[in-house]
């Protein structure tokens, strides 16, 4: 009986806990979306439009939020490419490489962008650091004033490593494809006809 009843407030301390989080998580994403700087966008928005091909390149967390950004990009009819699948073909002149990472210093990620600069590609970074490896090669720079992986002091952050940073590409990648599927004006169900169908 006693061991019933200490579950029961465990299972209710742990329903607090986990209420506490999910409004922490909502929160910082809030407020990093009224910090963010969304003129910086607009550019953002125009090498999209006007690239004739687009290469995305992000890894772990961020490769998962930045592959949901290359689909939504899919279903707007646009060429798309994430970086580092079998079947995504050499960038050139012309192309647009949107690179993410946190820190702007992931190996990877900055070579990728030196192969693009060097083939006359251009290049938008979403980072955290302005002054990085991958900012000083970008064409165009999308600030997101979140934490940074390493950055355990909590002043931008109380969640773990760079989980708002991840959490925020996707955010903000999905209200960029709002604004440019208001633009493009395809109704719904065009969009939904370039669905993946073999699931």
């Amino acid at each position: 009986m006693e061991t019933l009843e200490k579950d029961v407030v465990d299972n209710q301390q742990l329903i607090w806990d986990l209420q506490l989080n999910l409004d922490l998580v909502l929160n910082e994403n809030t407020q990093l979306a009224k910090k963010i700087d969304l003129e910086s966008l607009i550019p953002f928005i125009n090498y999209i439009q006007k690239s004739e091909r687009i290469f995305i390149i992000a890894t772990g967390r961020s490769g998962f939020a930045m592959g949901c950004a290359a689909m939504r990009l899919m279903h707007l009819g646009l060429t798309v490419y994430f970086a580092g699948e079998t079947t995504t073909p050499a960038i050139k002149k012309g192309d647009l490489l949107i690179a993410a990472s946190g820190s702007g210093t992931t190996a990877t990620i900055v070579r990728a962008a030196e192969k693009g600069v060097s083939v006359g590609a251009s290049v938008v970074a979403l980072t955290t650091n302005s002054t990085s490896a991958l900012a000083k090669l970008a064409n165009h720079i999308v600030i997101i004033p979140a934490a940074e992986k390493e950055d355990h002091e909590g002043g931008k952050s109380k969640q773990y490593a760079g989980s708002l940073f991840e959490q925020f590409l996707l955010l903000m990648m999905d209200a960029v494809f709002q604004s440019l599927w208001k633009m493009d004006e395809t109704p719904a169900e065009e969009l939904w006809k370039r669905h993946a169908n073999l699931e």
